[in-house]
């Protein structure tokens, strides 16, 4: 399972709880989309997942920017995977940042809100914040592999689940 987090904004811990928690620690592969905030917040999230791919955020103090990239491309399962926290743009900005790096998924934070959009060139996911919804539902993503890419849920923390989606690999789009 790949789990997708972003703005844990957190000062001496993770801030993670319930299903947040539980699939963080169950998952194969933890994703961070920026503002961890604190190092000591990095460090304690980390602990927790047995591996983490993160980028920083706007929200992130020095030291924890020094540790981690701005942008992150990888593959998981055969589903190329852009990581960025923001992108000037809205969702045109953050379609180019994934064609660009020939993603099927863009993944980004910094708004808080968790949404998924699918559009004709590349899938847009913002998993929320786990911890500090800011008005929002609290939430995460929780994505399995399917035959044709990715299947996924937007969660709360509470166990809640609250939208399906599917992410399409690229050979599945053509």
């Amino acid at each position: 399972m790949l789990v997708i987090c972003s703005d844990t904004h957190a000062r001496t811990g993770h801030a993670l709880s319930g299903r947040t928690l539980e699939a963080v620690r169950e998952a194969d592969l933890v994703v961070h989309a920026g503002d961890f905030t604190t190092p000591t917040a990095l460090d304690a999230f980390g602990e927790e997942a047995d591996r983490l791919l993160a980028v920083h955020g706007n929200a992130d103090v020095p030291a924890v920017k020094e540790r981690l990239p701005t942008v992150r491309t990888f593959e998981h399962e055969g589903v190329r995977i852009a990581l960025t926290h923001r992108r000037d743009g809205g969702d045109l900005g953050l379609r180019m940042f994934g064609r660009e790096r020939g993603a099927d998924i863009v993944v980004s934070g910094h708004t808080h809100r968790p949404r998924f959009v699918e559009t004709p060139d590349v899938c847009l996911l913002n998993p929320g914040s786990h911890a500090q919804p800011r008005g929002n539902r609290p939430a995460h993503a929780e994505l399995d592999v399917t035959a044709d890419g990715l299947s996924g849920e937007l969660v709360q923390p509470d166990g809640t689940i609250f939208e399906r989606f599917s992410v399409p690999s690229i050979g599945a789009r053509e």
